[in-house]
């Protein structure tokens, strides 16, 4: 397994248990995550820790899906926009190794949803 993972979902279930209480929930039932494909982050450690984590807590009971977000590409030199496809980083359109990362990097919560 990962440490970095556990890192980044400990924050995960902080920031969940946080909002719950906010909302002056009792419990947590789903947490929906979106997670870049150049983010560095791997869902399957992210639920190993989850459920490792979550035990005694409000959101013991609670899943974790996952949506992955593809990595997205610009060329400066065609101004073309593309996803990235078999860790292929040339621009499919002019064959340019001149893109910059617009999307794919992030790693977020989108949604908690409480009872």
């Amino acid at each position: 397994m990962r440490v970095h993972e556990l890192a980044i979902t400990q924050n995960i279930l902080d920031i969940a248990i946080n909002e719950a209480k906010a909302a002056q929930a009792s419990h947590i039932t789903k947490i929906r995550l979106i997670i870049g494909e150049l983010s560095g982050v791997v869902g399957e450690c992210v639920q190993f820790y989850f459920d490792f984590l979550k035990r005694g807590s409000i959101a013991e009971n609670a899943t974790i899906d996952f949506e992955a977000v593809p990595a997205e590409l610009h060329c400066r030199n065609c101004q073309a926009s593309f996803k990235l496809e078999d860790s292929n980083w040339a621009c499919p359109y002019c064959q340019s190794t001149t893109v910059e990362i617009t999307g794919g990097q992030s790693c977020f919560i989108e949604s908690i949803e409480v009872e």
